[in-house]
Formats: structure tokens, sequence, C-alpha cells
């Protein structure tokens, strides 16, 4: 009788195991663009899925960029969405996918690009030491500045351009994105 009241338990302990195991993936996994974000794939296979980052993943295309957003990282990425892009002046997107003005566009993108892996905590932490400040230098090698306003994560370019975060810690295999409303510009 013992034995048995012990596989009862055993069983019942791995049926719990199971069912947290898979409402721990479901709390993991985020949605933007009305796909899911998978913590065990990386930037760009999920970027592919994001209806409203299309003309990320085309501009990351037209750049070259694919092979180094698949691998290993760890990488921060403010990620523009479809909207971001469309607030460029007329043309832009356009011009810049062009073979000709590649460097202009690989310039832009790695300008959204930090190495490591910075959460919102962790950004907003070190903004809180820094008097509401913190200077991240990006793979493209000019400074972005994190600001943190009203309890709320921006980041200013180059140019003093600010981008709000819409949607902050989307975990990625090789790092970590965060969804931005504006297209991030250096010097």
């Amino acid at each position: 009788m013992h034995a048995l009241l012990q596989r009862i338990a055993l069983t019942a302990s791995l049926a719990v195991l199971c069912g947290t195991a898979s409402v721990s993936f479901a709390a993991d996994t985020v949605m933007v663009g009305g796909a899911a974000m998978y913590p065990n794939k990386t930037i760009v296979e999920n970027a592919l899925n994001s209806k409203d980052h299309t003309t990320l993943v085309a501009a990351v295309k037209a750049a070259g960029l694919v092979d180094t957003l698949n691998g290993k990282g760890p990488f921060t990425v403010f990620a523009p969405t479809n909207e971001a892009f469309a607030k460029l002046p007329a043309g832009t997107v356009d011009t810049l996918v062009k073979p000709e003005h590649k460097a202009d566009l690989t310039k832009i993108l790695t300008y959204h690009v930090v190495a490591g892996t910075h959460t919102s905590q962790q950004l907003m932490a070190d903004a809180k030491k820094h008097g509401g400040t913190v200077s991240l230098k990006t793979v493209e090698g000019e400074p972005l500045t994190v600001k943190l306003h009203d309890g709320a994560l921006w980041v200013v370019d180059a140019k003093g351009g600010k981008a709000a975060i819409s949607i902050a810690d989307v975990r990625q295999s090789n790092g970590v994105i965060h969804v931005v409303d504006t297209v991030l510009m250096p010097k």
C-alpha cells in the first residue's frame, strides 16, 4: 500500500512539474506583431514572424546582417517597427535598401544593436545610478543614451531623436529585443 501511495505521489508530482514547465514556457513567450517570440529562437528567426517588423527584416537582409544577428551574441536590439520606419522622410527606406546605399543602411542598423544582454531592469538600475541616463556603445561605434523619464525608458540617438520602448525584454536565444517606435540615427 505504501509503495502504491508513493507511485501516486510521484505521478502527481510529475504532472505538476510538466504543467509548470508548459506554463513557464508560455510566460516566457511574448507576442510581438501578432506573433509569438520564442526565447529559444534567434533575433532573426523571431523577427521574421512579426508583422510589425517586415521593414526591419527587409533592411537587415539588404544590409547583409542576417548571419550576424543569427550569431551567438548576445545582442541587445532596439527594434524599430514598420510605423517607426514610416516616420522617416518619404523615399528614405526605398533609397537605403538599394545596393549602392548598403554602407549607410548598415550604419543605421548596427546603431540599433548593442553587445551584451541589457534588460529593461538593468537599464533602469544603471540609469538611476547615473542621474537618470546611461550610455551604451552600439555595434556601429557611436553611443546611444537610455533615459529614465516618468518611470519609462526612452532611447535618445546621436541627433537628439527620441524613441519610446513600447515592448521591453523580448528574450531571444542570442540576446534581447526592445521594440521602439522611432528609427534611431547615428551622426
